[in-house]
């Protein structure tokens, strides 16, 4: 019997999807459920009904998969930061594999590639150097909060329930940090609230509070804070600053960023300096960079190096090669190739970033890269550079078809594409496959405990 939108139905989950999606089969028809994995045996509601496929949520494991574990974390299955905690880490790192494979031959149309096996993170709990954390005047309540004498609810800083914009956990700790950054946390929310300004409203656009966003140097273990309100308070900021940096001791310096803009982006108009250094300096291996505020960095910095490592040993450079590096961002790929290549240009949309990478080439005394601001489109063109190897590392929208085309008409002899999502980069990969043939994948787990995946392509022109 077909099945029908809000019915309750058992489900045997048979294998993954993108998403953290269980796969569960009715009379042939895929059943995406929320919560589940390979092994588990469920009764699960159907949310979303289509013609060929049905959308679920687990209500209740009735007997669940071998590679269940229980989860740490007292926000799992309500926090949207990371959805596979109850699932064991050798198994979240092959099925992610699996997934990218997957995504190339199916959305790609893809084939003849070859998959490595994927190198899993080192440390699976406190790794991400940098967490946003969102506040605002309307606390969602976990069920077990319902009720006389549950907490307020105008107040809450922490993290959103996945698929929503306004619903925020108050959240104590988060595990995806280290426990000095969760201390510095508890910290802001006391002050924040001893403040008696109010949080920032999601729906209606008013109050004070908007973000804390700590950032962590891995090199040197120090830590920086950044407030984004909606207007100033210099005087107020001030003094929680120097008060924040008296209780902390590895905080190195408090900023605020200064944003009137109604969209939920924690970076502002403006930034003021409030104590301490505006910047950390982390390190990638050897090179050492200047991570301020609002900089891009990768937020898993012990991983960012085996990352960068397989971009090097893919790039195959021997000296001679000159480099192009698209979507070049900070400059951290081509500092980290600089040495092995005989010239490195870097084009980039976002000017902030393109002064970082011609701050980090001179603070790394390498002189041999050199960076263009510029839509990728009009720069090409223009640019009378024959790559060698051509670098690619597109946001998670992936590239626009243009600038697929662009490529294409490049033809540089090796192609190296950095991704953090599959399903975008088989669908770019698959628009490059008349020009250039998939060599092999590697993938590399930066985000333990989270669907996503990060993956390195190497591709030889045709």
């Amino acid at each position: 019997m077909p099945i029908k939108n809000k019915q309750e139905v058992e489900l045997s989950i048979e294998s993954t999807a993108f998403g953290a999606l269980g796969v569960a089969r009715v009379e042939g028809m895929a059943v995406f459920v929320e919560g589940a994995v390979p092994g588990d045996r469920v009764m699960a509601r159907v949310v979303k009904k289509k013609k060929s496929w049905a959308r679920a949520r687990t209500l209740e494991v009735l007997s669940p998969s071998p590679d269940r574990v229980e989860p740490p974390c007292p926000y799992s299955g309500w926090c949207g930061g990371c959805k596979w905690q109850f699932l064991s880490y050798p198994r979240q790192v092959e099925y992610k594999a699996s997934q990218v494979k997957e995504n190339l031959e199916h959305l790609g149309g893809l084939s003849g590639f070859t998959v490595l096996p994927p190198i899993p993170a080192p440390e699976i709990w406190g790794y991400r150097n940098k967490m946003e954390f969102t506040c605002t005047c309307r606390r969602w309540l976990l069920p077990h909060e319902l009720g006389e004498g549950g907490p307020s609810m105008d107040f809450a800083l922490g993290l959103h329930v996945p698929g929503t914009f306004d619903k925020v956990l108050d959240i104590d700790a988060c595990l995806l940090q280290p426990d000095d950054a969760n201390h510095i946390l508890a910290r802001c929310k006391e002050l924040i609230l001893e403040s008696g300004l109010p949080g920032y409203g999601l729906r209606h656009h008013e109050g004070f509070w908007r973000f804390v966003v700590i950032r962590r140097s891995v090199a040197e273990d120090n830590y920086l804070v950044n407030f984004i309100t909606a207007w100033e308070e210099r005087d107020l900021l001030t003094r929680m600053a120097e008060q924040l940096m008296a209780d902390c001791p590895r905080l190195a310096g408090v900023v605020c960023n200064v944003s009137a803009k109604k969209s939920s982006v924690a970076i502002g108009d403006y930034e003021i300096p409030l104590a301490g250094s505006p910047f950390l300096t982390d390190s990638i291996g050897s090179r050492q960079y200047r991570v301020s505020a609002n900089s891009f960095f990768q937020t898993n910095t012990l991983q960012a190096e085996k990352l960068y490592s397989v971009v090097s040993d893919f790039a195959g450079l021997s000296g001679s090669e000159r480099v192009l590096d698209l979507y070049s961002g900070t400059g951290t790929i081509p500092i980290w190739l600089s040495e092995d290549a005989k010239e490195v240009v870097g084009v980039e949309l976002v000017e902030s970033a393109v002064t970082d990478a011609v701050r980090n080439c001179v603070d790394n005394g390498v002189e041999n890269c050199r960076f263009i601001l510029g839509d990728i489109l009009e720069v090409l063109p223009a640019l009378n550079f024959s790559p060698d190897v051509l670098i690619l590392d597109p946001p998670r929208s992936g590239m626009h078809p243009k600038v697929v085309q662009t490529i294409n008409e490049l033809g540089a002899p090796r192609v190296v594409c950095v991704s953090c999502n599959p399903a975008t980069c088989a669908r770019d990969l698959g628009l490059m496959d008349e020009t250039y043939r998939l060599v092999r994948i590697q993938p590399v787990d930066m985000f333990p405990h989270t669907h996503h995946v990060e993956m390195v392509a190497l591709l030889e022109k045709r």
